[in-house]
Formats: structure tokens, sequence, C-alpha cells
């Protein structure tokens, strides 16, 4: 990673007896702050801890030495240094009298965003949660950059206490070719919000601190008028979010909900409930705890429809490792599933080459056992990381959804644990792999013929609540599920690491980017034996596919469906 900081232009603010301590320490490049408290000894505060950097006592001569050499404080007691990045902050009496100085450093570092460049391509409004000081500033300059320079959009950074762009009328090259709108006082930034998307046509607006009602609620307009937003809030998750009652319409917002009768039964929950009060203004969050290791939230809606019914959400981890590649991790509370190492990203355009992927089988044990246990986390359904685990007598089993329709459901119940499939019922029509129902039943209800047809779920029917009945359609479904995991099973069985890999990299390029995003995708150049195994889980999609180049460097081309 590529750091730029000017911390010379910082330190000669300082008092000597400040400057020549932190000049000569061992650790001055990760140096974050610098306080200076009127009656206390000056302190720096690095990422070990803070360290008292003299023995002499902050006079009121010391703090306006400072004070002179730097501009006027604005109207939330920030200022800066023209043309850096770094921020400067004040803390004073009841009389308005300066008693205490804050010197944030702030660093323009390349590469941060290596681990998220992905869900730029997406073009969905992202997220970043944090507690201050983790870098959610720092990281939201980097995107900006990107989203500017590499992928050459419109962009308007919303920049209140000029932390973004530095301060000064230039803005910092660290922005690359955005534009930024400073914000006179920091209770208009909603106002300037909403100016820029009149006045400047961007593609993507960029906001840091987002704090106020009404900067959730000018977001928000943003969002509905097709502007992708990139913005910063604190908060170390989403679930802390949900419950700040002036953020939460950042990601949808909560209403109680009064049931009737049936729908309560149906459900399985009480008549009075939380629900989500409409779509959130950003599809995508991203929790930073740690500078390297990231909790991605890829689909904001789920994931809070899930904290709101009190299910545990799946979420992906990504981490910075050591060697320079980036790990991907799914996760809940109580499992983990898939990991890949992925050293370079997706490219923009309609077919994406990932002849840059470098994938490979993370974790401790054989690497075929680690392999199909992955597989229980890809979904045919076009969502990656996606199908929970359950634990059960058998270790590989994966668990699929069942919803059940005028059937008697301990009949059912008792079928599935009879027959020992790996079938759990839901009350919850939309979390659905399938749907079992009577068929007078099914019949008269549109409502589930319509959800059914919109998401793509299979209806049993049967015509008794007989038992045999109910077994012959619970084997037929569980047999028709998991016809594909057989198949994936067989098809990694005793192949070697290389083989593996190429495997892995076939189906994640076909869930990831074939049916998620219906683009086409390159894959690495193979040998013969080892494409014609990428040729046999293409196959099991149903996909076309061309195979272009030399003989001794062929690749392999993959197609979405037309629809």
């Amino acid at each position: 990673m590529l750091i730029a900081d000017d911390l010379d232009r910082l330190l000669d603010i300082l008092p000597n007896f400040i400057k020549i301590p932190l000049d000569k320490h061992f650790s001055k490049k990760f140096l974050i702050e610098i306080v200076m408290d009127l009656g206390r000894r000056p302190e720096a505060r690095f990422p070990g801890g803070p360290q008292y950097l003299s023995r002499r006592i902050v006079s009121w001569y010391d703090l306006d030495f400072c004070i002179k050499k730097i501009p006027h404080f604005s109207g939330d007691n920030r200022s800066g240094i023209e043309c850096t990045l770094h921020r400067i902050s004040s803390i004073k009496n009841r009389k308005g009298n300066v008693v205490g100085l804050t010197f944030r450093v702030g660093r323009a570092i390349f590469g941060t965003i290596g681990s998220i460049r992905d869900l730029l391509h997406t073009e969905k409004s992202i997220l970043l949660l944090g507690k201050p000081g983790v870098g959610k500033t720092t990281v939201i300059r980097e995107i900006t950059r990107v989203l500017a320079d590499e992928m050459e959009k419109r962009v308007v950074i919303i920049d209140t206490s000029n932390e973004i762009a530095g301060d000064g009328d230039i803005p910092h090259p660290a922005i690359g070719r955005a534009r930024r709108m400073q914000v006179s006082s920091p209770e208009l930034q909603h106002q300037v919000m909403i100016e820029a998307v009149e006045n400047h046509m961007p593609e993507v607006i960029i906001i840091d601190e987002i704090g106020t009602e009404l900067e959730a609620l000018a977001a928000r307009t943003i969002a509905e008028r097709g502007v992708q937003l990139v913005g910063t809030a604190h908060g170390n998750c989403l679930n802390n979010l949900i419950k700040n009652p002036v953020l939460c319409d950042l990601v949808g917002g909560i209403q109680y909900v009064i049931l009737g009768d049936d729908e309560a039964k149906k459900r399985g929950s009480q008549k009075s409930i939380i629900e989500r009060k409409t779509l959130p203004a950003f599809q995508v969050a991203i929790e930073i705890h740690e500078r390297n290791s990231w909790v991605v939230h890829e689909s904001v809606d789920q994931v809070v429809d899930r904290i709101l019914q009190g299910s545990l959400p799946f979420f992906q981890r990504r981490r910075f490792n050591q060697d320079g590649s980036i790990s991907i991790q799914s996760e809940s509370s109580n499992s983990a599933g898939f990991s890949m190492n992925k050293n370079s990203l997706l490219k923009a355009g309609n077919k994406h080459d990932i002849s840059q992927f470098n994938l490979s089988i993370l974790g401790n044990g054989n690497a075929f056992d680690s392999l199909y246990k992955s597989s229980k986390n890809f979904d045919t359904s076009n969502t990656l990381l996606s199908a929970p685990n359950f634990k059960n007598n058998s270790c590989n089993s994966t668990y699929f959804q069942l919803y059940v329709y005028g059937i008697n459901i301990r009949q059912v119940e008792s079928a599935i644990e009879k027959l020992g499939l790996s079938l759990i019922l839901t009350r919850d029509l939309l979390k659905a792999d399938y749907i079992l129902g009577l068929k007078s039943s099914i019949k008269y209800s549109s409502k589930i013929r319509q959800v059914a047809k919109l998401k793509k779920i299979t209806i049993y029917t049967i015509h008794s609540h007989n038992v045999n009945s109910i077994n012959r359609a619970l084997k037929q479904i569980f047999t028709t599920r998991s016809t594909f995991s057989n198949n994936w099973y067989h098809l990694c069985k005793r192949k070697s690491n290389i083989e593996l890999n190429a495997i892995v990299e076939a189906r994640y390029a076909i869930e990831r980017i074939v049916l998620n995003n219906k683009n086409s995708v390159e894959l690495l150049p193979r040998y013969g034996n080892i494409r014609n195994l990428q040729l046999t889980l293409i196959n099991l999609y149903n996909l076309k596919y061309s195979i272009f180049g030399q003989a001794s460097d062929q690749k392999l081309i993959i197609y979405p469906n037309a629809f």
C-alpha cells in the first residue's frame, strides 16, 4: 500500500518540546493523533496506545502558539492545514477560549479497498459503519478515487469538515477527478446533498458522517433519484443502526404491525411484530471493526429482516492476509462457510475477466473435505454463500427449507424425521426452497401461486392427508434437491488440488458473475483434462460456453442464458 501523509507540515505547527520527540519517534509513521490539553502533559496516540511526549505541562502560551499557525475554526470547532488531509479540533471553555487541541493525522492510503472493489462494480449504494478512528474516512477517500479515476464516474463529495478532500479551495490529489462541494455550516449538509443532485448531475455522491435525521432523509431522497451513494455513519454494527431512531431510515426504518389471527398463527409469532418499513437507502453495509478485517452485508434488506425476526443473519468476513491475499468467509454467530483467496479483482464491462484470480481452499485437513463442505454454501438460486448449515447425524447434510400449506404440520414433521431427510419446515414463505400443499388448498390460494412464481419456488401437491402421499412427496422433493449436491460430490471426489482449484474457480464464476450479474466470464487457461472438469460443471448448470485460443493456451468463456 502507498501512503501519503504530509506529516512534517503538521509537526511544524507544534511547539519544539512536542515536535522534536515526535520527529525522532520510532513509530512516527503509525501516529494517529496528538492531544494538547491545558495543564496536562502532551500525548501522542498510536495503535498500541497513548504515550506522553514530554514532562512539560501545556500552557496558554503553547496553545496560542499553535492556534496562530492554523486557519480559524468552523462552526463544528474544526480546522485544517491547506492542501493536506490533517484535521485539527478544539475544545473550548464556557467563555469560548480554546483549552484543548486534537491534531488528527490524515493519510491517503492507496490500495485499502482491495477486498471490496467488486462491490463498487455492482453500482449499489454502500454504507460504512465503525467507531471513530477506525479508518472510515481513509476508506471512503480511496473509494472516491477509484470511482472517479479508474471507473470514470461523475463523483461529487459533500465535504462538511474538509476531511475527505483536505482544507483549502483546491482539493487534495487523493480524491482523483472527483469534485468537492464544501459545506459552510454542518447543519446545512442535507441542503448541499440535495443541491449536488439538482445542479451537478452526479452518478455517485460521497457523504462522510451522516449523523442527523435530515441528512438521513436527504440520503433517502438521493437514493430514490437513482444516484449511487457512498457514506459513513458512527455505529459498531448494523444492529446499532436499526436501534438508532435518528439513522434507522438509512436501512429501511422499522414499524410496528398488528397481524390478524390467521397470519399470526401461520407465522408462529405474536400479533404485534416489528417489520422493516421500506427499502433501505443503502443496499450494502460494511462494518469496519479492525483495519484488516471487515464484515460485509451484501443485501441489507434481507439482513435487517432476519434481525427483526430474531434470526441469526449470515455475513461475509473479508480479511487482508500478510501475504497480500484476501480471504472471504461466510459466517454467522455459530457457523462458518466457504473461504477463498482472491489476489485481484473484477473489471467492469459486459465480459468479466477473472484470469488474474488465484483461488484456493483455506482451512485444515483434507482439501477435498474442505471443498465438499464448502459446496453446502453454494445455492443454484443464483446466490453465493447463502445456504445455512445445521448439525445433524450426517456431517455432510445440507438442510433445505419447506413451506407446508393446508397439511397437518405434525404429520409432515413426523414423516421427515422417520425418513431421515435433510428438510426443515419454515413459516416464512419467502425463505422456502419448496412448497408442499394440499391440491385443493393451493388451487384457491392465489397469493401462494404468485409468490412461488415470483421467487421461482417449486410447488408439490398431494390429493389427501394420508401418510403415504406425504412420504412420496417428501422423497421426490429431497431427491430433486440433492441431485446437484450428489453430482458436485462425485465431480470433486479424488481430485488433486490443481483440479479442485479449477472446479472452484468455475463455480465461483458461474454463481457470482454469470447467474448473479447476467454477464459472461472468461476463465483461466487450463490443460485439456482439467478444462473438461470445468465443462462438466458448466453442463450441470445448463449454460452455454465457447473455447478459444491456441491448443496450449485455450480458455473458456461462459455465457448467461438469454431470457
